[in-house]
């Protein structure tokens, strides 16, 4: 007899698309709300930040402290509302709503289910990246058409923080437990990558240990983008 497979490759089907239309049409019915929750904190900061450390600090890296920490926020504020979905939001409908387990019931699989979370994460995540750009834009601030480019750019690191949410899900035993990932991984990923201010000014050991971080290639590319001008090395911060 055949030994069950514990582990293996998620089966990829068109089945997630029904999965990611219920989450985006129970979203619509709050969407103003829940767009103002992700966009409130990083835009206040932003300004704030932006606005008043730039005064002091003058240009940062050839352009305003503003425009360097708003493209900088572009990225992390896309990194944080994947983040956010695929560990609260997710883990509510897996463990509280039981809506999980009212979607395998019709004939769709657990792969179907998971995928859908995690392309719908990554969406949700893309508006709140194209909201801060949008305000970059109006401001100025985004030099148009590369600036274009970091539209994909920013999806990818959706999927990419949506994957890693999804996977700190299935170990979660409450929603404290996300505390963990936010404070211990989250936070200092985005002290570390570039966002707040360059990250070459940082001691080389630490600058080694950033360009492990999936956070600082992100920035990486989406800051000169937004600037007007080609990335250094695209390919190795995409890979």
């Amino acid at each position: 007899m055949a030994r069950p497979a514990y582990y293996a490759l998620p089966a990829f089907s068109l089945r997630f698309f029904p999965v990611w239309r219920r989450h985006f049409l129970v979203w619509r019915k709050l969407a103003v709300p829940s767009l103002l929750a992700n966009l409130a904190d990083p835009l206040i900061m932003l300004f704030g930040l932006g606005y008043g450390i730039g005064a002091a600090l003058g240009g940062m890296g050839g352009t305003s402290y503003f425009a360097f920490l708003a493209a900088g926020f572009v990225a992390s504020s896309t990194m944080y509302s994947a983040s956010f979905e695929t560990l609260y939001s997710a883990y509510s409908r897996m463990q509280v709503q039981r809506t999980w387990e009212a979607i395998v019931n019709a004939p769709m699989t657990l792969d179907d289910v998971v995928i859908g979370e995690w392309i719908w994460a990554a969406s949700k995540s893309l508006v709140s990246g194209l909201a801060i750009l949008l305000v970059m834009a109006a401001l100025g601030y985004a030099r148009f058409p590369l600036a274009a480019a970091a539209v994909p750019v920013m999806a990818l690191i959706g999927l990419a923080f949506a994957a890693t949410g999804l996977a700190v899900n299935a170990l979660a035993r409450g929603y404290d437990f996300f505390a963990y990932y936010f404070t211990l991984l989250l936070t200092p990923m985005m002290m570390l990558s570039g966002v707040f201010f360059p990250a070459d000014k940082l001691p080389p050991a630490i600058q080694a240990a950033a360009k492990l971080l999936p956070l600082y290639h992100g920035v990486a590319l989406v800051r000169p983008l937004l600037a007007g001008h080609a990335p250094a090395a695209p390919l190795a911060h995409l890979s």
